[in-house]
């Protein structure tokens, strides 16, 4: 196959998955080495398409009814953090990155892409296994999330849940 078919080929696969694909399980689709793929998304997103590299593989968003709402929130441990996102996706919110205001390299956002429990105990895992910390401590806990709903009362019943918990930031 032609790098142009590849290309292709990669962007059909991950625009059709309901679920995000990791670069591994493309390489093996294609018969190509993970590297290649990574430089073939890069390249297509150079290209204006819009993959997402999420912890859970490679995304292409798909339009929908859904509502994009961002919320601030403030907490310091790995268990409030669990707790928060908990609370999200319980009740039917996706947690599409978190973003901080870091005062010298301005916005730093990390894709999150969390839609499950599952997701979030592998990402949970993820931090614990390599011994990271959450990116809102470099802001002293404060941190943005952009979160997707159905509709505003969905958006509605996950705020005050988060308000009941004393994680969002007061206005």
């Amino acid at each position: 196959m032609d790098t142009i078919n590849r290309r292709k080929n990669i962007e059909k696969l991950i625009y059709e998955s309901d679920n995000p694909i990791k670069g591994s399980c493309l390489s093996e689709k294609l018969n190509v080495s993970r590297q290649v793929i990574v430089q073939d998304v890069a390249i297509l997103r150079a290209q204006g398409v819009n993959i997402i590299a999420t912890p859970q593989g490679y995304i292409i968003p798909k339009s929908n009814n859904s509502i994009i709402k961002t919320i601030a929130s403030n907490h310091c441990t790995i268990d409030e953090m669990k707790d928060e996102l908990e609370i999200i996706v319980d009740n039917g919110g996706k947690v599409i990155d978190v973003i901080v205001e870091h005062p010298i390299y301005g916005e730093i956002k990390g894709i999150l892409n969390i839609t499950s429990r599952r997701d979030l105990e592998e990402f949970i895992d993820k931090i614990k296994q390599t011994e990271s910390q959450p990116i809102s401590k470099l802001t002293n806990g404060i941190h943005f999330h952009n979160i997707e709903v159905k509709d505003n009362d969905s958006y509605e019943h996950i705020i005050d849940k988060l308000r009941q918990k004393g994680y969002l930031i007061k206005e």
